[in-house]
């Protein structure tokens, strides 16, 4: 399959940025690193920005700020104490995160620095009690391997994760501090990926070194892998959220699309002729014209006391309805600059249509003087709040002229993206002066180094080898992190290829049929145990597992009995097969050994699980004998 752009010739380049959650306590407190089911309390604050040492002020910062939201956190007596209410100087960091970290960054090929320090970055959209959140580089000068190429990682930090966001509302965000202070890897790489496949490729090879501590937490929300993408001509994009590997690709496809398209749009309003200046701030009102509108969004604002505001864009006609990804537009572009203060807004491009007629567009037009390249937004709020919203859709026209504006975007479920806020700037970052520097000395490097644990593709290389499974049984045991059962099953005297066919062909067949996440290391354990000491025979394992799926308080010994699939003696057995020997005589007297099939059958049917099918056949097929010699 051709693919859609040449992206060499565009100059694609793409960082990565992965954030991994440790599975170990909080980062600077003894609090364990679990989510909270319950609330015991609550507090709120109101977080400002602050001018670095140079006397700046951080872009994303102020804007977080303009919103002018307050922030209300909810916690737990368990798991919050008063460091992460910010009422107490941080203790730490947690020593089992910070080995954890440097397992990572050797098996990144990273070299761990002699000492770390934690910095502070400004963070004041609410995530942070405190307003900053705690960082530190652990290593750095790393790399991976690619068929396009190496990839560097400049570094890989330690750092605590953000509060656990509950609702957001129009003036007031409610956070749960349950996830504050968990200790995360971030990892970093160069933008020296050319190629949307080899950003999947750098992304598995770093989750694979992650899962190989076995101290990563698993589930939604306890990994976060950002991306920076720019093109030639373009400008560096920041797209977070991205969760699955396979979307990582798509992701990259599309905002080059986007950049591509505004490029595009950019050549043409100049050769419009169309400069940034010429978009100036003049606010038109033209409620009057929609007094009997049959658009339900503008007659309820102009009944509530709103006003209809409009703005010219001159030369801009066309081009605001311009797709630049799938489903999206320039002015899908506009309307996201304006959701701060409104829900929505209406251009020309895409008028007559909600309810606004083409009557009203033309007054509009006429009003606004417009010529025949020109176009206008429309905004339906409290004046104010109008004014508000159409400054940032003048903002958004301005930087179309210039092309590609630098800023952070959110992935969305489609592999599309939308816009967040500004790129963060330089002056966000500020010395940690609770936390006295740690030293990695050379012992601590020769202990970490020499208990390195195997890499993913390394185990299943060996259990192929060692083991004699299939590849396909083995990877899916490594990524499902049940090769540690596993191997300790085999040490018990399990067979490698009933351990695995247990473990992966078993269970995956039963996961459409019940929610086989309930099903716990220790459940397959005893149930094995039971297999090992002759209770229960291997058929019997799908049943016990199908039971204990949804009834998990329960164990396998109980479901054994309740289900009658404990082992019957081998005088039992061979009492139930006579018994369908007797009933099925004439068709034995007929075919001899013709009959072996059906008589097997009939015979699991009353024994599958209750006797080992070696015995029931062995016995079957030594009294078809009997009969026909």
């Amino acid at each position: 399959m051709a693919e859609k752009f040449d992206y060499k010739e565009l100059g694609l380049k793409v960082g990565l940025e992965i954030h991994r959650q440790l599975d170990t306590r909080k980062l600077f407190s003894p609090v364990p690193s679990e989510l909270a089911e319950g609330v015991d309390f609550t507090f709120e604050r109101r977080l400002r920005p602050t001018m670095s040492e140079l006397g700046e002020v951080d872009p994303a910062a102020l804007e977080e700020f303009k919103k002018g939201k307050k922030y209300i956190y909810e916690g737990s007596y368990e798991l919050a104490d008063l460091v992460y209410m910010d009422e107490e100087p941080p203790r730490g960091p947690d020593r089992e995160a910070l080995e954890v970290a440097l397992q990572i960054a050797y098996l990144l090929n990273a070299k761990p620095v002699d000492e770390v320090h934690f910095m502070r970055k400004i963070v004041i959209d609410g995530s942070n009690v405190s307003g900053f959140q705690r960082t530190a580089i652990v290593a750095m000068d790393g790399k991976v391997d690619t068929p396009w190429g190496s990839v560097g990682i400049p570094t890989v930090c330690l750092e605590e994760d953000a509060c656990r966001i509950v609702e957001r509302k129009e003036k007031e965000v409610i956070y749960r501090l349950d996830r504050l202070g968990i200790p995360l890897v971030e990892i970093s790489t160069t933008p020296d990926i050319h190629h949307p496949e080899q950003a999947k490729v750098v992304a598995k090879f770093i989750g694979d070194a992650l899962r190989a501590t076995r101290k990563v937490k698993r589930g939604l929300g306890t990994i976060r892998q950002d991306l920076n993408v720019s093109i030639r001509g373009g400008a560096r994009v920041e797209i977070k959220g991205v969760q699955e590997l396979d979307m990582i690709p798509i992701i990259i496809e599309r905002e080059v699309e986007r950049q591509v398209n505004l490029l595009k749009i950019r050549e043409e309003l100049r050769e419009r002729g169309v400069k940034p200046e010429d978009i100036k701030e003049e606010f038109h009102d033209v409620t009057e014209i929609f007094e009997n509108t049959g658009s339900k969004i503008i007659a309820r604002t102009i009944k509530s006391g709103g006003k209809v505001l409009a703005v010219k864009l001159p030369k801009f006609r066309g081009l605001i309805g311009r797709e630049i990804q799938p489903g999206r537009r320039l002015g899908t572009e506009m309307a996201d600059r304006a959701k701060k203060y409104v829900r929505g807004i209406f251009h020309i491009d895409e008028l007559p249509n909600y309810g606004i007629t083409e009557l009203e567009v033309n007054a509009v037009i006429e009003k606004l003087g417009l010529r025949e390249e020109d176009a206008f937004v429309l905004v339906a709020a409290e004046e104010e709040t109008a004014k508000n919203a159409l400054r940032e859709v003048l903002q958004r026209a301005r930087e179309a002229i210039e092309g590609v504006p630098e800023e952070t975007r959110r992935a969305l479920p489609d592999g599309n993206t939308q816009y967040m806020r500004p790129l963060p700037g330089k002056a966000r970052m500020y010395p940690e002066t609770d936390i006295p520097p740690i030293l990695i000395t050379p012992e601590m490097k020769k202990e970490i180094l020499s208990s390195l644990p195997e890499l993913p593709q390394e185990r299943v290389e060996r259990f192929v080898k060692e083991y004699k499974i299939d590849r396909s049984l083995a990877e899916t045991l490594v990524n499902d992190e049940r090769d540690e059962l596993f191997e300790e099953l085999i040490q018990k005297g399990v067979k490698p290829s009933l351990a695995a066919s247990v473990l992966v062909v078993v269970l995956k067949g039963l996961k459409k049929e019940v929610p086989i996440e309930n099903i716990t290391d220790e459940h397959i354990r005893e149930a094995f145990d039971l297999y090992l000491s002759g209770k229960i025979a291997k058929e019997a394992f799908e049943e016990i597992f199908k039971e204990l799926a949804e009834n998990p308080a329960k164990n396998a010994a109980q479901v054994a009995e309740e289900k009658g699939l404990t082992l019957l003696s081998e005088e039992e057995v061979e009492r139930i097969i006579n018994e369908v020997i007797h009933q099925n005589i004439e068709v034995i007297k007929a075919k001899g050994m013709g009959a072996m099939g059906m008589i097997m059958g009939r015979a699991m049917a009353k024994l599958r699980g209750r006797a080992d099918g070696k015995l029931v056949s062995a016995l079957v097929r030594k009294k078809i004998q009997e009969i026909s010699s």
